[in-house]
């Protein structure tokens, strides 16, 4: 809003500049002004950046607010994970959830996968979860994620232990990277 006043009076003063000086000198022609001295100019500066200042402040937006999920988020942990290292917790969050599927991902292209079942493959995300945390457990801090990421995988990968086939990798591998991405947007 600042700008385009500043730019709309530099063109007034551009296209209609001669004209003010002559109309202003003709007024003060006939005006008998008291002499200034140094101390009414260095006041008449101050007014003059104090109103700057309270124009340029009252002009900033308001604090940003975190956006609305995606329409096409499958699902969304903003306002899940809750507490002084909320946005860390989520981050490592993140980044677990897109390690884990990158690592399933990676798995399913060798020869001979190592992680053959759904149960190997959620004894991977412990294991990755305690390494990384060093042990703590996020779902304790935050049990509403916790609550939430797990009926998500629950519905979206489904809870069976048994021998992984391609469509179900693929599946887990998608519904981490979900996780992941819904962790990241909860962090911002």
């Amino acid at each position: 809003m600042t700008l385009p006043l500043i730019l709309a009076i530099a063109a007034v003063l551009l296209l209609a500049g001669p004209w003010l000086v002559e109309q202003l000198t003709a007024i003060l022609a006939d005006v008998e002004l008291p002499a200034l001295g140094k101390r009414h100019l260095a006041a008449a500066l101050l007014v003059v950046a104090a109103v700057v200042a309270w124009v340029s402040s009252s002009a900033r937006p308001d604090a940003p607010t975190p956006a609305p999920a995606p329409a096409d988020a499958k699902l969304d942990l903003r306002g899940r994970f809750v507490g002084p290292s909320a946005a860390v917790d989520a981050a490592i969050t993140a980044a677990l959830m897109e390690e884990v599927a990158a690592e399933l991902e990676y798995d399913a292209g060798l020869p001979e996968p190592l992680l053959k079942s759904g149960q190997a493959m959620d004894q991977l995300r412990q294991r990755a979860r305690l390494l990384m945390c060093r042990g703590v457990s996020l779902g304790d801090r935050h049990p509403m994620a916790r609550d939430a990421i797990k009926d998500y995988l629950d519905q979206a990968a489904g809870v069976a232990g048994g021998p992984l086939s391609p469509a179900q990798r693929a599946a887990w591998v998608s519904a981490y990277r979900d996780v992941a991405r819904a962790a990241a947007d909860a962090c911002r």
